[in-house]
């Protein structure tokens, strides 16, 4: 029945042919006698082609089901050429506010309320009246627009023609036109309650033709030929409108004076005359819709590109992405490229500019069209060393200005540019660690009598499980949003099972051992000199933690003159041993990586003659997660270093701070909770900067779901605290199963079918259950509804098929935190 096939058109009505073949009590025969009340008696093809349409729609749709819903104050507007039905159809009556749409309006409190503003760009005063709608506009105040006008197609050569007028009831718009092949601008103007019809006396301007011609001048001749039949000469035919004058360019003024004609000799009614002037229905040909649609894309993105710059600046809560999509596929991205430059070289903040780098990012993603490789990946090419040079420096404009230069070489195809994308957000990390390195200012030492040499200080430290908030501790959310998370310090099988020790050694050396707490399978190192220590950023490189740590505890400073031994032998009269180890498998979800920074800090700082605090250790391992450039937040050190049940805290500022609170709860609940704790080791191992990326990502793109969500994060802390203060196993089993579903909206893929198998089989035996950490693998935690259930679960698990290498183990809350023990002189090994 479609016109391609050739079939003739045929008119159907919505209600009396489409829904009513539906309805009930209405049987065939009617349905197809039945004919529309537009159809004339006689036409009987017509009558004849109607009913086969019709026989069709009921073999399609009758057996379709057909429900209603009542809609209260509902209205259905019909399409018509009556200015007041397009204005009620864009305005809301009785609204409070102004609709802005696609908009940037500097002065928003000057809309009225229930006026539209679409598409248009509104610098200084420009004040609208309620009911009223602008589209397409670009003004400068002060501009006055009363109630019930429709102005579009305007921009800001136009404004001085609206000055000290005031409109009501209107109709002022600008056009594109082409004419004899030359492009140029018209101007309409017409009353809201004018009708176009050609029935009936009409109206121009809200009054009667003679009105008009009594208050204008104007005279009909002007407007019609003298043959022009009465019945023809209506609004439509009307020759209104200058196309053209023969002296200057046109503008709203050439009509305006029609509201309220001075005293000024005719002078405006003669350059009126003089002008070559065409109706409404000899304009519309002329009409140049393409110059039409560029002019109001052109506005589209100047206004867009005006909020993308304020959205950044005042760090609000709003996406540019659908911006960045509509930039590309416009095929102008440069524009967008430019603005986001200038945000991020200006920047005061390094979240601002960062997240500018990270909007840049996603314009070179969007360039690449989903070609060229993904998205996550190294960002380490020796062309954009150099930009990354300024920014470490400290010189953003000149690192802002660097990357766009190196920027336009890669450019010409998708794997390109997505490899530069990568740089981007490498450059945007810079700047977090940055902004995450004024943590530092809460970092501090005391001196304590330096041990022995070969005096061994041991650090041990529990693990740790988040109840609820992880990811709005991570660095950007912890200083933009404001972080909260709820965690357990917690043994493993009894166990505290993260820890080092450290002892000075008289040789001028670096001895470096990482594995088992029983060292013989322990991977060891000797750094002889500087050289050894300068892959400490490198988080892969064998020791790099250990290495950044004594570069954190400003025990070697790679950047001296002084050789590694002139630095050991000058300040301690000899070097350091340094073990570490975590008895966790790797990609636990349980904070290792975190805690072992902490406790190599902690025994490594009391080796060398001081002594720092727990709070202040936190802040020293966010510090040292930057130097190593894994990144990372604070609730890993939290939950591990500080004992029992807590909520730590960070404020949406910097410097970065992280306060801490201990959750008092009912006597006896703490070893209720370990009864009901249990841990499930899946065998999927993760890395959480994997998933990192990603989050961060979508952070920075102010995706609506990843900020709601992330609000809800921190709120739902609150919520789990009070759960804890109450003592109810029922309502944190609650807390995980949701805090499970923010992971998982947060980071999505952090769930493995293996683990969701796992946790399919294994929920009627829990009030609640979700992975550790980031998700994708590593433990499991459960709360279950009986006590003391490991024997059980592990027989539940055996019976399921395919979930590979797992184990259960017991959980118990640890009340002690991170312990310090100095302990008497051991041979080295």
């Amino acid at each position: 029945m479609g016109l391609d096939s050739g079939a003739r058109p045929v008119q159907l009505s919505l209600f009396f042919d489409i829904l009513l073949c539906m309805a009930r009590n209405v049987n065939r025969e009617d349905f197809l006698a039945g004919q529309p009340p537009e159809m004339g008696q006689g036409d009987s093809d017509g009558a004849g082609y109607l009913q086969a349409a019709r026989a069709e729609l009921w073999r399609e749709l009758r057996d379709q089901p057909l429900t209603m819903a009542y809609v209260p104050d509902g209205s259905y507007n019909y399409l018509s050429n009556s200015a007041s039905a397009f204005l009620c159809s864009l305005t809301f009556p009785g609204a409070p506010r102004a609709r802005v749409v696609h908009s940037q309006v500097e002065e928003p409190e000057l809309l009225g309320g229930g006026s539209s503003v679409v598409s248009c760009l509104l610098e200084g005063p420009v004040q609208l009246g309620a009911g009223s709608v602008l589209q397409h506009c670009h003004l400068q105040g002060p501009v006055h627009i009363g109630t019930g006008c429709l102005v579009s197609g305007l921009d800001t050569a136009q404004c001085e023609a609206l000055r000290g007028l005031e409109l009501h009831d209107l109709v002022l718009q600008g056009h594109h036109v082409r004419l004899h092949g030359a492009p140029g601008r018209v101007f309409t103007l017409v009353g809201r309650l004018d009708s176009w019809e050609r029935q009936g006396t009409g109206t121009y301007l809200n009054v009667s033709w003679s009105e008009f011609f009594r208050k204008t001048g104007v005279r009909d001749w002007d407007l019609w030929d003298p043959d022009t039949p009465p019945a023809e000469r209506c609004l439509l035919s009307a020759r209104l409108f200058p196309v053209l004058h023969p002296l200057r360019a046109l503008g709203p003024q050439d009509l305006l004076w029609m509201l309220d004609p001075q005293e000024d000799g005719g002078k405006a009614l003669r350059a009126w005359r003089a002008c070559w002037r065409l109706s409404w229905e000899q304009l519309q040909p002329c009409l140049d819709r393409a110059a039409i649609l560029a002019s109001r894309r052109d506005l589209f993105f100047c206004q867009a590109l005006r909020k993308a710059k304020r959205v950044l600046e005042a760090r609000q809560d709003l996406s540019l992405r659908p911006l960045i999509w509509a930039a590309v596929r416009e095929g102008c991205p440069g524009l967008l490229l430019a603005t986001l430059d200038e945000v991020a070289a200006g920047a005061g903040d390094p979240g601002v500019a960062a997240r500018a780098l990270a909007c840049v990012a996603d314009v070179l993603g969007c360039m690449a069209e989903g070609r060229g490789g993904l998205r996550s990946g190294p960002a380490a090419n020796p062309g954009w060393m150099r930009p990354f040079s300024y920014l470490e420096c400290g010189d953003l404009a000149g690192g802002v200005q660097a990357l766009a230069q190196e920027r336009d070489k890669w450019l010409t195809r998708p794997a390109l540019l997505v490899r530069a994308a990568r740089h981007y957000e490498g450059a945007g990390q810079i700047l977090i660690r940055q902004a995450v390195m004024s943590a530092q200012h809460f970092v501090s030492t005391e001196p304590v009598e330096l041990p022995a040499p070969g005096q061994w200080v041991v650090a041990e430290c529990p693990a740790r499980v988040d109840f609820s908030g992880g990811w709005s501790d991570t660095p950007p959310l912890a200083y933009e949003l404001g972080g909260a998370v709820l965690g357990l310090a917690v043994r493993v099988d009894g166990r505290r099972p993260i820890g080092a020790r450290a002892r000075r050694i008289l040789e001028p050396e670096l001895w470096l051992a990482v594995g088992p707490r029983q060292d013989k399978m322990a991977m060891k190192m000797v750094c002889w000199s500087l050289d050894d220590l300068q892959d400490y950023c490198q988080p892969h490189a064998p020791g790099a933690l250990l290495k950044a740590a004594f570069i954190c505890a400003g025990i070697v400073h790679v950047g001296s003159k002084l050789s590694l031994r002139e630095q050991l032998l000058q300040t301690f009269g000899g070097g350091f041993e340094l073990h570490a180890w975590s008895e966790l498998p790797h990609g636990s979800g349980l904070g290792t990586s975190s805690i072992l920074a902490g406790a190599a800090l902690a025994a490594l700082q009391r080796a060398a003659g001081r002594v720092v605090g727990t709070e202040a250790l936190i802040h020293a391992v966010l510090h040292l997660e930057q130097v190593l450039t894994t990144g990372g937040g604070w609730q890993d050190q939290v939950g591990g270093l500080m004992p029992g049940i807590k909520v730590g805290r960070s404020r949406a500022q910097l410097p970065l701070k992280v306060d801490v609170e201990e959750i008092t709860v009912p006597e006896g609940f703490v070893q209720q909770l370990n009864d009901h704790l249990l841990l499930v080791y899946t065998g999927k191992t993760r890395l959480a900067r994997n998933l990192l990326q990603d989050v961060l990502r979508n952070w920075y793109a102010r995706l609506p779901a990843v900020v709601q969500n992330a609000h809800s994060l921190v709120q739902h802390t609150e919520e789990c605290a009070e759960a804890f203060r109450q003592g109810s196993l029922p309502l944190l089993g609650q807390c995980l199963t949701s805090y499970w579903e923010q992971k998982k909206l947060m980071a999505p893929g952090c769930e493995p079918l293996a683990v969701r198998r796992m946790m399919d089989v294994l929920a009627p035996h829990v009030h609640g259950q979700s992975l550790a950490g980031a998700g994708g693998g590593g433990f499991l935690y459960l709360l279950t509804k009986e006590p003391r259930q490991k024997e059980a679960l592990e027989a539940v698990l055996a019976k399921t098929e395919g979930l590979g290498n797992y184990s259960v183990h017991l959980v118990q809350v640890d009340t002690q935190g991170l312990s310090l023990q100095l302990l008497g002189g051991e041979t080295s090994t």
